[in-house]
């Protein structure tokens, strides 16, 4: 089930490659935040650039788009800061950093309940492996290492964002992404969307739709994966 309150967008990248951010997905971000401030939180940032240096990097993008952002690092108290804000925008990176980091800061059950209580919500990448029951179908290294892997759970399926498709002409022997989520399967039944770059899922009255021009590869467990458009609310 997913709640008819969550307004929101999963996008598997900003960027697609030869554009700008956002370009692929602006109309979908104008629409999502209205004339809204934006709360920016980058926890998923790790090493070598600082909170306020993540804000900065994005603000021009999504200030062309009419979106006027605060970066979470600019609040002294970080749960207060997203109670109080009126849409929340959570940026790529590391998904174990980013993890960690909503827990040490108390903040996942606020963030949750304040977009079950209609709050704009977007996530790229990491923000986007977030919005599932859990992070366990993350691309990322373990950096660090959250005290749970359970995540907001706004949409009862786990997103591989990133998705790429195995290609027939390469010489590496690692495994493919199709055969990692076939691993997650063997240990767990959530149904995974794997979500293409320049793809996004678009979240609004209770209905799950895919947007952008690829298809999104499903895999449910003990089922051959499924390529998908359009509706993907009832997987």
């Amino acid at each position: 089930m997913i709640h008819n309150s969550i307004n929101a967008i999963i996008a598997s990248t900003t960027r697609r490659h030869g554009e700008q951010a956002f370009e692929y997905m602006q109309e979908g971000v104008r629409e999502l935040y209205g004339d809204k401030t934006v709360l920016f939180i980058g926890y998923a940032r790790p090493g070598g650039r600082t909170w306020k240096q993540y804000t900065d990097l994005i603000t021009p993008t999504l200030s062309a788009l009419g979106v006027n952002v605060l970066g979470i690092e600019t609040f002294e108290d970080h749960k207060q800061a997203i109670q109080e804000a009126e849409a929340v925008y959570v940026g790529g990176g590391n998904t174990f950093k980013l993890v960690h980091t909503l827990y040490a800061q108390d903040v996942l059950d606020t963030l949750r309940q304040r977009v079950l209580d209609g709050m704009p919500y977007m996530g790229s990448s990491a923000g986007a492996n977030i919005t599932g029951p859990s992070m366990r179908t993350t691309n990322d290294m373990p950096v660090m290492y959250p005290p749970s892997f359970k995540t907001l759970g706004l949409i009862p399926y786990n997103i591989n964002p990133h998705y790429q498709d195995p290609d027939p002409s390469s010489t590496h022997m690692g495994e493919t992404r199709e055969m990692r989520i076939n691993e997650f399967h063997a240990f767990n039944d959530t149904t995974v969307i794997g979500l293409r770059e320049g793809s996004y899922l678009r979240l609004q009255n209770g209905r799950l739709h895919l947007q952008g021009d690829l298809t999104a590869r499903v895999f449910r467990k003990g089922q051959e994966p499924e390529e998908m458009e359009g509706d993907l609310t009832k997987l």
